[in-house]
């Protein structure tokens, strides 16, 4: 055979090698890239020994000369896998980086398109008491109102738009990254009870029934001030959903105890759990997860018809995820026949 006819011979059969191990390498990377990334330089290697080996044995060399060429050219074969796992760590890092990449920009997608939806409800909250505070204005000034009853509704609706003020500032506080709650050892049973006691007022004047328990000391490692502010958002918001004469409920007792715990009894101190069992008539399950989303309404049976933007129960959320807890709701069949939800914070217990 010529030498011309022999490196033909040896492209061809390095071509044919290269193509099947191509087309393998490219089903496998379909599932596994990286091990795909790995076998890519052996599959070079293994074309080049197979076109020279043929060659060799067509051009009549010896047994013993062919396969010292191809123990030669097999020798390679380290270096390539050297070089596969290179490819496949780098591959397997440019795909994370990718997906880290993805996920960052779904996040902040999210996060803004939750940004938007809050502040078109805000806004849409704060021309309700600036339309009203403006039509007593006027009516003040064209002496068609009297002057007490018109003070006394400005001054109202002046307390409204404070405390939307007040829910976006504590919102925006509490999911900066920088917020870190003042922990201390915290009766939440406590709490409750002052929560019950500042709302009273509000509930017997709505027609609505406070009734509460407390299952002994419940102390948690919490931010008082805070864990305060949920426990008056949740009671304020089961008050303002539970038509008249219904009830609003609520209990503080321990969650199941963590055994690799270090709580004061050494067997893991159960978390504290304050349950708020409302009349709203239930959620749909469809809406259930977007309860605590800020500014979301959904039905016009959980819309506030007064006072507050929206966000009271995304503060409750904010406040439960900055203690390393949470928030869940659930609807729950009432002792009297009837339909409610159950709002359920749970907070790490006192270390």
């Amino acid at each position: 055979m010529t030498p011309l006819a022999g490196v033909g011979l040896s492209a061809g059969v390095a071509a044919v090698v290269g193509v099947v191990g191509a087309l393998g390498v490219l089903a496998l990377g379909r599932r596994r890239t990286s091990l795909a990334a790995v076998l890519a330089p052996l599959v070079v290697v293994a074309s080049v020994a197979a076109g020279v080996y043929a060659s060799a044995r067509a051009m009549f060399l010896s047994y013993e000369v062919s396969t010292t060429v191809l123990w030669l050219l097999l020798a390679t074969v380290p270096v390539a896998l050297v070089i596969g796992l290179a490819l496949a760590q780098r591959t397997h890092r440019l795909a994370a980086d990718r997906a880290a990449a993805v996920a960052a920009r779904d996040r902040d997608r999210e996060v803004e398109e939750g940004r938007r939806e809050l502040v078109a409800w805000v806004s849409h909250d704060l021309r309700t008491p600036l339309a009203a505070v403006r039509a007593l204005a006027e009516a003040l000034e064209d002496g068609v109102a009297p002057q007490g009853r018109a003070a006394a509704g400005i001054l109202a609706e002046n307390r409204r738009m404070s405390e939307m003020v007040d829910d976006l500032l504590a919102l925006s506080r509490l999911q900066s990254a920088s917020f870190e709650p003042a922990r201390e050892p915290t009766d939440v049973g406590d709490l409750a009870s002052d929560a019950l006691a500042a709302l009273g007022p509000v509930a017997e004047a709505a027609g609505v029934r406070l009734t509460g328990g407390v299952d002994g000391a419940v102390v948690a490692s919490a931010d008082a001030r805070e864990v305060s502010r949920a426990l008056g958002n949740l009671l304020s918001n089961a008050v303002r959903h539970t038509p008249a004469g219904g009830t609003v409920h609520v209990e503080v007792g321990r969650g199941p105890g963590d055994p690799g715990g270090t709580g004061p009894d050494r067997r893991g101190a159960g978390p504290a759990v304050v349950h708020v069992t409302d009349a709203c008539g239930g959620i749909p399950a469809a809406d259930l997860p977007r309860v605590f989303d800020a500014g979301w309404r959904g039905t016009a049976a959980r819309t506030p018809g007064s006072g507050g933007a929206g966000i009271g129960l995304s503060i409750v959320e904010s406040v439960a995820t900055a203690h390393g807890g949470r928030v869940e709701v659930r609807n729950v069949d009432l002792p009297d026949g009837g339909r409610g939800c159950r709002f359920t914070l749970t907070l790490p217990a006192s270390r």
